[in-house]
């Protein structure tokens, strides 16, 4: 963020409009527009959007919703808020992204939706996945995804619904934040309600409609989970370098697999032709059974070298509450397993320059050495 940004804090702030309202309208009708979708609506962040998704295509007790278990865990979180169950499927570890294959075997009479991930901003085998489940609906799990394309078509685009993410670790930034794609009017219609307490109208239309006012009513039970016109409008600042940030991300990203696909021990991130990958994160994976060192001691290493890095993401099934609850076996989704031990991300984001990337590339090649 910068000078740009500053400034545009600066408008909700001065018209006394700080909650949500036309800054947030402005960047949703421009986000709607450059993902291709009908409805883009702002939400307090991708959990919520997540949430808001299931409950608006009736995920309840009973049902089961499919995800990856290699995630983030709102992923899973969300199916659990509806009181539905999350069902894990693991990975290709090419891409990180769930295996299409290893999808058809769990779907049952209780499955009700499958929510893909984009993980690190490669966007999910959609076509094979719905050729496998034509009649589930999927919600894009694209918090990592905003700009990426798949064959040409948007995130956001390729399921029933898209939810996203903007914490200031994904591509563009509201501090917090998130969008819910979809082209159904009922469903944009009631998530608009469901995020604003379930109240009939916006504060907006009560605000622009007949004097002194008019109230909405409340129909169903909904939830706060607004955005602020404040984050609105650096959303909007911000969305329209999306593209710029992507290209510049892709670049570096280049500029790293170039060099570190020669290190034997190291597997470079996947990139496949036609698609648009959204760098949100540069993800290594260790080869165990050639690297010199460990995950974790690779990691600390960099970091004595001022290089901070993070694991890729979770293996959500070996997480505490998931394990316990659903009686799951570390080793039943071995990819997944796989891939929570030796992922690496390593530094990526729009203010580094070829110095700060060949300070990492070298330290990490003079580990071999």
């Amino acid at each position: 963020m910068g000078q740009e940004e500053w400034e545009a804090c600066k408008l909700p702030i001065m018209s006394g409009w700080v909650t949500q309202g036309p800054q947030v309208e402005a960047f949703e009708n421009l986000f709607a527009e450059i993902h291709n979708v009908k409805h883009a609506i702002a939400v307090s962040n991708c959990t919520t959007a997540l949430h808001l998704s299931l409950l608006a295509i009736g995920i309840g007790p009973g049902d089961e919703v499919i995800v990856p278990a290699f995630t983030w865990i709102s992923t899973a979180n969300a199916v659990i808020y509806c009181g539905a169950k999350p069902v894990f499927v693991d990975i290709d570890l090419k891409t990180f992204n769930i295996d299409p294959d290893k999808i058809k075997k769990e779907i049952n009479k209780n499955t009700k939706a499958i929510i893909p991930v984009h993980l690190f901003g490669l966007c999910a085998n959609i076509d094979k996945i719905r050729s496998i489940s034509s009649n589930i609906i999927i919600i894009e799990d694209a918090a990592c995804a905003a700009g990426a394309l798949y064959l040409n078509k948007p995130a956001g685009s390729l399921g029933e619904i898209g939810c996203f993410s903007f914490h200031p670790r994904k591509s563009i930034t509201t501090g917090e934040g998130g969008m819910i794609t979809t082209n159904n009017d009922e469903y944009a219609d009631l998530i608009r309600k469901l995020r604003n307490h379930g109240a009939s109208i916006s504060e907006e239309q009560r605000h622009k409609g007949p004097k002194p006012y008019i109230l909405p009513n409340f129909d169903l039970v909904g939830y706060n989970y607004r955005m602020t016109d404040i984050q609105g409008a650096i959303g909007f600042v911000q969305l329209k370098k999306l593209i710029h940030f992507i290209e510049s991300r892709n670049m570096w990203a280049q500029y790293y697999s170039n060099s570190l696909n020669k290190i034997d021990w190291i597997i470079t991130p996947e990139q496949i032709t036609n698609y648009r990958h959204g760098w949100q994160s540069y993800v290594l994976l260790l080869n165990p059974s050639t690297s010199p060192i460990t995950r974790n001691d690779f990691m600390e290493l960099l970091q004595s070298k001022g290089i901070a890095t993070r694991p890729g993401t979770h293996a959500v099934h070996m997480l505490n509450f998931y394990k316990s609850k659903f009686s799951i076996q570390e080793n039943d989704f071995p990819n997944s397993k796989i891939a929570d031990q030796q992922s690496v991300a390593i530094p990526l984001h729009n203010l580094m320059t070829k110095s700060d990337f060949d300070y990492i590339i070298n330290t990490i090649k003079n580990i071999t050495n």
